[in-house]
């Protein structure tokens, strides 16, 4: 073969290469429900969850401390639902919309009566996610369930983590008829079950001076014109209402992707107006928000994992309670929201969570916010000791039931010695002193 040939070659291979999409990419491209971001659906099991390594020899569990987002729930706002339908209703009155847009006006409105009255409401699907979450919970460590097992449940005060809250310990109840199970919702408790972030005003005022990095993002990156026209008689609409167009293919995408967490919408699919690349795109800028917002960025000052400092006490509190009381066994079950998973998991330093970069253009390629915070999504730490009078506690940390790692060396990963973990996370809780309080 000639040198020309095999440089021929060489060259359209590395075209070939260069035209392979990206993991997101293939991944959205794979599942478009996984650009739904934080309305992204728990996919497990229906995606298979990976075996549990069996614990030490002599070791059993005996305790775990867990905190959850609520399931699968209505979009927070009416208005979600109700702008895109006014606006194309605007369109209409104008003879703009075409075949097309008459159609997706008519799903909109379908979709938008069946979630009327229901902002933030838990759903069926997000029943379902909980009840199944406890099963497993329940099956994979029955040792913490059994007997007269206590089982102490805190929520924050709305109504779909209430709901969340109830779906699982009713579970654990037909597991254990005999286990105490304790359940609270109060403001009383909102300082670390949901309110951290609320009373960090240092955090907030961050996240308000940052918020125009993703905005900027957004507007540079997302076009209408093609979306557009699909729907309208008049291509040129989109050019001269440009906001208000940018707004309806926002909203009609988000409406997209929350259509997962709904039985009554199986089958209804409105990701069909969006192209593969417009849907990679969009993901791309809700990617980066929530990582500014709600993760260890940077340019968030690397405060926003600190939010969660007191829910990170009160579970090392609650640890060190189950340890010293050798008679017991049990577990304490938080629930919550997406905005209090992320930053403790990133100030846990679960697996990549943590992760930090500069550069907002290549984040997408070690962070994906679909992996971290779906609906339901959860952290489970299972404490473990011998029946022997022995002072060593092994740990095995969850994150949405897949074993995880942490920040420190174990000489029996997944399970890592309590006199490793205590330490540690007590000492990076003591450097938040050295930052202001509030602003």
């Amino acid at each position: 073969m000639s040198r020309f040939l095999i440089y021929i070659l060489m060259c359209f291979a590395s075209l070939g290469a260069m035209a392979q999409p990206e993991l997101a990419q293939q991944q959205l491209i794979a599942n478009h429900n996984r650009s739904g971001s934080n309305h992204y659906a728990y996919p497990y099991p229906a995606q298979p969850l990976p075996q549990l390594t069996p614990a030490p020899a002599g070791y059993e569990p005996f305790f775990i401390n867990h905190y959850g987002r609520h399931g699968s729930r209505w979009l927070t706002k009416q208005s979600s639902y109700t702008r895109p339908v006014k606006t194309l209703e605007q369109m209409q009155q104008q003879h703009l919309l075409n075949k097309q847009g008459e159609v997706l006006l008519e799903t909109l409105r379908k979709v938008a009566f069946e979630a009327s009255g229901r902002e933030g409401e838990l759903s069926d699907v997000g029943a379902e996610q909980h009840q199944g979450i406890a099963r497993r919970m329940c099956e994979n460590f029955p040792e913490v369930f059994s007997g007269d097992a206590r089982i102490d449940a805190r929520s924050t005060v709305w109504i779909r983590c209430i709901l969340s809250m109830g779906n699982e310990t009713a579970e654990i109840k037909a597991f254990n008829p005999q286990a105490r199970i304790t359940s609270d919702a109060s403001y009383h408790d909102m300082y670390y079950t949901g309110w951290g972030y609320g009373e960090d005003t240092l955090a907030n005022a961050q996240r308000k001076a940052i918020r125009h990095i993703s905005d900027s993002i957004f507007d540079a990156r997302i076009k209408p014109y093609r979306f557009m026209g699909q729907i309208i008689k008049d291509p040129s609409y989109a050019t001269t209402h440009l906001k208000q167009c940018v707004k309806l293919m926002e909203d009609v995408y988000d409406i997209a992707g929350s259509l997962q967490n709904h039985h009554a919408f199986d089958g209804m699919n409105l990701f069909g107006y969006f192209t593969d690349e417009e849907i990679y795109e969009l993901w791309k800028v809700k990617n980066i928000y929530w990582y500014l917002q709600w993760a260890n960025s940077p340019q968030g000052g690397h405060r926003m994992p600190f939010i969660e400092r007191a829910l990170l006490t009160n579970m090392i509190e609650t640890a060190d309670a189950a340890i010293a009381n050798r008679d017991r066994h049990g577990a304490a079950l938080r629930f919550g929201h997406e905005t209090c998973v992320l930053p403790l998991a990133c100030l846990l330093e679960i697996d990549s969570v943590n992760y930090s970069c500069d550069d907002l253009n290549t984040l997408h390629e070690h962070w994906r916010n679909y992996e971290i915070f779906p609906m339901a999504c959860n952290v489970q730490m299972v404490f473990y000791r011998t029946t022997k009078a022995s002072d060593d506690v092994l740990v095995k940390v969850l994150f949405n039931e897949h074993e995880a790692k942490l920040p420190f060396a174990t000489d029996c990963f997944p399970y890592y010695h309590w006199q490793d973990i205590k330490p540690y996370y007590t000492q990076k809780l003591k450097t938040l002193i050295q930052w202001p309080k509030a602003l």
